[in-house]
């Protein structure tokens, strides 16, 4: 299906997936797209997920083609295998410290310059045509920015995990097709958006949407910042595309365990970061509409969360630590959205 000579990297933020990494990179080995590049951005993992890179694939060091980073950071490349010549290069970033899910893929991001990127988590692995027909699709149509195929729970695969993304009036995002048989996703069509395990986007949405040089908001850490993402893209007329016919498999562990499986300052982010994106993203003339809609969910939310999880409200104190910076972004993203809406692609 390679069609074109656009070029592909595909990124992989690693903390703690010692148990997945390998799975998830022979699969992102087996494309039958040639892929410039694979990077994986290691966290600072306290398991054993560095060690299982190296032992499968031979560390031999050779010269820093990516450049400083960011200060600090130890830049392994790893280009050759134990057992044989792996089909794409692939390079490993250890960060000393956990900088976050954000701020790790901006660095990915900043190490290629391919036409197209791809996102994914480490606990998917892909089917072996995932990245050409979201590349045909997204070839086909220069409007699409981002795309993504359908997500099965691993363990289940006939049970959807994410057909892209939809927001409520309420800015409430969801997987689209959650927990739903996989059979009822069959049309291929636009979404509001693509879930981050495994997001195709073209550099030049990549280009437009950046602020201050960062896709993803970094000040996000984790948690919604590929929501937060697609409605960047939106308000800059940018179409997300779900392709029924390219599958990945999601182990998605956290879910398993539940709300209270997640540790609280990971709570904290989850909550804060919804409203962090609405400041920045929701234009002045929709802002009353969307308060009018949200405000049943906001008071039997917040109730609940003042009987059950009153600590989820110290999140207030990043945001208005952050007040500057968010009114920064605000105005960038709503001047770019005037100047998009007239635009056609």
């Amino acid at each position: 299906m390679n069609s074109n000579n656009k070029t592909v990297s595909i990124h992989i933020v690693t903390y703690n997936s010692e148990e997945d990494i390998a799975d998830c990179l022979e699969a992102a080995f087996h494309q039958d797209y040639p892929i410039q590049k694979i990077i994986v951005v290691d966290n600072a993992s306290g398991d054993g997920t560095v060690e299982r890179i190296q032992s499968r694939y031979k560390a031999d060091v050779i010269p820093r083609i990516m450049g400083n980073l960011m200060a600090g950071t130890d830049q392994t490349t790893i280009p050759v295998s134990h057992d044989e010549q792996p089909p794409f290069p692939l390079y490993l970033l250890q960060n000393p410290s956990n900088t976050g899910f954000a701020p790790a893929h901006n660095q990915a991001i900043a190490a290629s310059d391919a036409d197209y990127v791809l996102v994914l988590n480490p606990d998917v692995t892909l089917a072996p045509d995932y990245v050409s027909r979201l590349v045909a699709r997204m070839e086909a149509d220069p409007g699409i920015g981002s795309a993504t195929g359908k997500l099965l729970f691993k363990v289940d695969p006939g049970t959807v995990d994410s057909t892209g993304l939809r927001m409520n009036k309420a800015r409430r995002a969801f997987d689209r097709g959650a927990g739903e048989p996989a059979k009822n996703w069959m049309e291929s069509g636009e979404v509001f958006g693509v879930s981050g395990a495994a997001a195709m986007y073209s550099r030049r949405m990549i280009d437009e949407v950046s602020v201050d040089g960062e896709f993803f908001d970094a000040d996000f850490f984790a948690y919604k910042e590929d929501v937060d993402v697609a409605w960047r893209a939106r308000l800059l007329v940018w179409k997300a595309y779900y392709d029924a016919d390219a599958i990945g498999y999601h182990e998605r562990g956290w879910k398993a365990s539940g709300r209270s499986g997640k540790p609280l300052f990971i709570r904290r982010i989850s909550y804060i970061n919804r409203y962090k994106m609405i400041f920045k993203n929701e234009p002045i003339r929709t802002l009353p509409k969307t308060i009018l809609l949200s405000l049943p969910y906001e008071i039997a939310a917040h109730g609940y969360m003042l009987l059950k999880e009153p600590g989820l409200l110290k999140a207030w104190g990043s945001f208005f630590a952050e007040w500057g910076s968010l009114r920064k972004k605000r105005k960038a993203v709503q001047e770019r959205a005037k100047r998009g809406r007239g635009k056609v692609r």
